[in-house]
Order: C-alpha cells, then structure tokens, then sequence
C-alpha cells in the first residue's frame, strides 16, 4: 500500500469503517447529552444522519467513480440529517466532499484542504456558532491538518496526528462550555465526530472492524397491511438438497425415494447421475425428507425457504407497488389543481396536538419532536406534498430548526420560510397569528413576533444523575424546563410544575394554555388546571389534551 496517497477504494471502506462505529457508538453519545432528558438524542440523530449516507455508498460498485462516492456521502448525510448534530456532521460531510470529488487520488495536502472546506462549509450553516462545540473540534483538527500537510506526506501518519489533536480538543471543550463542566461531560456532538473518525483511523491501520449498513424498515400503512390475506399454500418448505450416494440409488430406490416423497409433499423431482441425486421437494416436514435421504449417503447443497414467508413478503412488494402508484397519482392530481398561495408543515406528536395544529390550518404534519428529529429528507417530503406557492415550516423543537433551514436552501421550486419556532405553544401561536389577506413577508413577521411573546414549560422526568444550572439531579427527579433552562426538580410532579409556573407568571401573564401528555389521566389535569387558575386569577387558563409521550404537561404563558 502506498501510504502517500489515499484512492477512491480506502476512502469508500474508512467512510463504511466510520459510520459503523458511530452506529455502534451511538448510545455512549447519547449519554454526554448536557440536559438529562429523555430526548437527548445527538448519537442517534448522527448516527442515522451518516447511515443514511453509508447506504447509498454501500450500494456503489467497489470501482465506483471518486465524484459518485462523493454525492453519495454528501446527498445521502444532506437528506438524511436530523437533528442539529447531524445537520452539522452533514455539512462537514459535504464541504470535504466538495473539495476533493474531482480526483482520483488523495495526498495529505489534499486531505487538510478538504478539512478546511469542511469546517468552512459547517460554519456557515450555523447562525451563531457556540465554541466548545463540534465545530471547535473540527477547526482544531482542521487546523492541525494545515499545519503539518506539507511536511507529513504519510496518510496514516497524518491522520494519527490529526485525530489526536481532535481528541486533545474534545477534551478542553468543557473548559469552554461551562455547561458541559457543570455536568462533567465532554461535548456529545465532538465525541460523536470523534468516533466516525476513530472508526476510520482504525480500518486504515488494517484492525478487523466490523462494517454494516442497516437497510431502512419500510412500514407499509395500516390500511394496506390488513388488505393482506393469507394464501392456502398446502406444503409450505422447498426443500433442495443433493445427495452423495455411498452405493449405487437403483431404479427401485428411485421408485422408493420417490413414493416416500409424494406421501410428504409435492413439485417432486429427484434426478439421479450416477452416485449423485439431486431433490426438490415441497413438504411441511423437510426434516423427514432429509431422514429418508440420509439413508441413501452425505447430504450437500442443502436449501430450505419458506414459502409462506416469500409469499407474504410478494404481497407486501406489491401493496407497496400499489401504494407508491396511488401515492404518485394523488400527487400529480394536486399539481394538477393550482397552487394556493400559502400553505403550512409543521412537526407534532400526539394525537391532541396534532387535531389542535389540524384545526388551525396546518396542511401537512410531521410525526416527530420528542426522541425522533424527522430528517432533512422528511421536510422535502413534505414540501413535495403541499401544493402551494409559499410554504411555512414550523419546526417545534429547537432540534429541528436546522434541518428545516437546510429542506429550505434545497427546495428551488417554492419559497419556503421556516419559522423557528422552538416548543409546540410558539408553533400554536404562530398559527393563529397568520393572516390570510397578508404577504407572506407580513406572515413572517407576525409569526415571529407572536412566538417571541410566548413562555413555555415542560415538565419531565431524569434519566441520569448530573448537575446543571446550579441543580443537583438524580434519576427519575422531575424537571421543569423553561426556554432557557432547567426551572425546577422535585421528587413530585405537581410541586416541580407549580414551582415552573411561578417562574413563568408574572404580572403582565394574560393567558395559560395546559398540553396534557399520554400519562397523564384526564380527571387528574382537570384538578391541575383547577389549581392553576386559584392560583393565577388573573390568568385564564385552557386546558387541551396533548398526547405527547414523555412531557407529562406543555404549558405556555402569554
């Protein structure tokens, strides 16, 4: 191997390398998240933002063109982002891509440069850029790329430097985060971008690492699944197997074998060359077939498969034909219609939520928020099914935002505006402050003040011990977050959401909306919203069932 250059080939495998380490990492990362909520997801989010790019690899040709490897790494991480750690990680993952598709062949010059694009590219997706983040460790290795490229020409050595400086870096980003101090942990997303790399570094060096690219589970809808009906196949194995006659199969063992195969099965076909017998057979008991053959001599190329299995899995192909035709037809039938001016995406979970969003003229829900960050290619989805000419984008999480901002840069044919609404209550007041006689650059600016006007609270549980905004937190301690950070921690529910209230009320609080979650009973937040208007009389407060997992109670204050 010559270790001056790096070919399409090894970077195919390193990419393979680092995504499985990451994939098989994610849970570790998932842990350093600062706030111990359920939801801290930055692992998993990178983990399916960089698998989603590994699959399209994984399906290139081992030969494949350095420009084909590279639109895969980067349009597969692009439309797979989810989550603002993987949004970053995909654009790292363009801007070095970027730099390097038109060679064939790699030095270490040409590696520091597609670092210093990749850092660039990142930056500039973030609004404000945090240090002690990701992106600092990406500059520090970025950095000591470019210092030692034109002196270091040996890949391996080059890249062993190079990481050791991002972990050097990771290491210091509590000194720069005192969030990350306070909680005593490094930050997740540069521990996460570490571990791509480590992966990678450890392929070059020839360790055995195990590479696998999960396929994506398609669920087929409800409806099309209970369409399936079983089918009356009588004897459900084929059983295919040759055997290795000891002594000669004469014509009476033929006639033997075969009688005996027709009492267990059907489709029978046993073809004898010499001391070699091939057999097929459908049966219910292939155990009995390979009995019987055994007592003709050794058993080679033996096959069994369900057909019942194949026949189901047929079924659902072809559902799932039917379906995308349908899906296709009802999607050139509203390109069909004209467009309506302005039309609406917004991410919710839970069946309350979702009826409240529905009701206020939401043309297109996204499943997602809590614990699943829908994808940069879920929001393209969704810009693809709204036939209008302006599209509003509320996010709901402060997850989310990216990835939304990053569907918008890549729709050409519609103006999209995302309004970066961070909580469910602002996408709620976003809505109703939208006017329909309005420009959609009035909308905007309605919406956006309408959202800065509101205070939320979310009341959870802990899901590890930590300490953070000056609180001590142990497992299973309710939580009672405010935009800004941790309000309250008690053992008990309803003190931890009173003692957030109080901090979210004030004198000039007009209105209290209550989101009640999933496990929460209802004549339990009937009580809770009794209690909260005794307490706030200046205040009236409305009560909606949310069906959120997770946050037993979404509240907002305006």
């Amino acid at each position: 191997m010559n270790n001056q250059i790096m070919d399409r080939a090894m970077l195919r495998k390193l990419f393979l390398a680092g995504a499985s380490r990451l994939e098989a990492k994610k849970e570790y990362v998932d842990e350093l998240n600062v706030f111990p909520v359920p939801d801290g997801d930055t692992g998993t989010n990178m983990s399916m933002t960089i698998m989603a790019a590994a699959r399209e690899v994984n399906s290139l040709s081992d030969n494949c063109a350095m420009k084909d490897l590279c639109k895969a790494i980067s349009g597969g991480s692009l439309r797979g982002a989810r989550g603002n750690s993987g949004v970053i990680l995909s654009q790292l993952l363009r801007g070095f891509t970027r730099e390097i598709m038109e060679k064939d062949e790699l030095t270490t010059d040409d590696l520091q440069r597609a670092c210093q694009k990749a850092v660039e590219t990142a930056y500039k997706a973030v609004m404000k850029p945090k240090e002690g983040t990701i992106l600092t460790v990406a500059k520090g290795m970025a950095d000591k790329a470019a210092l030692i490229a034109k002196k270091e020409k040996d890949v391996l050595k080059f890249m062993q430097a190079v990481i050791e400086e991002g972990y050097a870096v990771l290491d210091k980003t509590p000194d720069m985060l005192p969030v990350l101090k306070e909680a005593g942990v490094v930050d997740s997303g540069g521990q996460g971008l570490m571990e791509v790399l480590s992966g990678a570094l450890d392929s070059y060096m020839g360790k055995e690492v195990e590479i696998t690219v999960p396929k994506v589970e398609k669920r087929e809808p409800a409806a099309q699944q209970k369409s399936l009906e079983p089918v009356d196949i009588k004897f459900g194995y084929c059983t295919e197997f040759i055997i290795m006659a000891e002594t000669e199969f004469s014509d009476d063992d033929e006639v033997d074998f075969k009688g005996f195969l027709n009492s267990i099965g059907d489709s029978i076909v046993v073809v004898a060359m010499d001391e070699v017998i091939k057999v097929h057979v459908h049966t219910n008991h292939p155990g009995l077939a390979i009995e019987k053959a055994l007592t003709f001599g050794a058993l080679t190329n033996l096959k069994i498969d369900n057909m019942r299995e194949e026949h189901e899995e047929r079924l659902i192909k072809d559902a799932s034909k039917i379906a995308e035709a349908k899906k296709a037809e009802e999607k050139a039938l509203k390109k069909a219609e004209p467009a309506k001016e302005m039309g609406f995406i917004s991410v919710s979970i839970g069946e309350g939520v979702n009826e409240v969003f529905k009701g206020l003229g939401v043309d297109y829900l996204i499943e997602g928020g809590q614990t699943m960050n829908p994808s940069t290619e879920d929001m393209l989805e969704a810009i693809d099914q709204v036939n209008a000419k302006t599209i509003f984008i509320l996010p709901n999480n402060k997850n989310i935002v990216m990835a939304a901002n990053q569907a918008r840069d890549l729709t050409e044919d519609k103006n999209i505006i995302v309004i970066p609404t961070k909580t469910i209550p602002q996408g709620v007041s976003a809505m109703i402050a939208f006017m329909a006689d309005n420009t959609p650059e009035e909308n905007e600016e309605n919406m956006l003040e309408a959202i800065s006007l509101v205070k939320t609270g979310q009341v959870t549980y802990a899901v590890r011990d930590t300490s953070i905004d000056g609180k001590e937190i142990h497992i299973g301690d309710m939580m009672g977050i405010g935009d800004s950070g941790i309000l309250s921690v008690n053992k008990d529910l309803e003190t931890t959401l009173f003692e957030m209230m109080d901090q979210l009320v004030d004198e000039d609080s007009e209105m209290i909306s209550i989101y009640y979650g999933s496990d929460v009973e209802e004549e339990k937040a009937e009580e809770i919203a009794e209690k909260m208007e005794e307490k706030y009389p200046d205040c009236d407060v409305e009560l909606q069932y949310g069906g959120q997992p997770i946050y037993y109670y979404i509240v907002s204050v305006e």
